[in-house]
């Protein structure tokens, strides 16, 4: 039983370390700090209007490849609401990916 305690510590762990990790990188060619700047207006009730910061994170990214994440699990658990992300591009005056439209 001692054994299972310290698997299962261990696993915790990397399972931390693993979400961690995942926040810092980046992700579709847009940095922790684009996504941090985008934050406010992909998550809770009332969402702000995208900052000139997030707008200008979300020029550099790659758009067809953040449309992809669209139905992933890993945005609500970053606290990102994917119905809110993908009209993100259109506040920011970019044309979205047609099949995020």
């Amino acid at each position: 039983m001692e054994s299972f305690s310290k698997l299962a510590i261990v696993l915790l762990f990397l399972s931390a370390a693993l979400l961690a990790v995942q926040r810092t990188e980046a992700i579709c060619s847009m940095s922790s700090e684009g996504m941090e700047a985008c934050k406010p207006s992909v998550s809770g009730p009332s969402p702000a209007p995208p900052s000139e910061d997030c707008c200008s994170a979300l020029r550099d990214a790659d758009l067809d490849c953040l449309c992809s994440y669209r139905n992933s699990a890993l945005l609500p658990t970053l606290g990102i609401d994917p119905d809110l992300a993908v009209k993100l591009p259109k506040k920011c005056g970019l044309t979205p990916p047609q099949e995020c439209s």
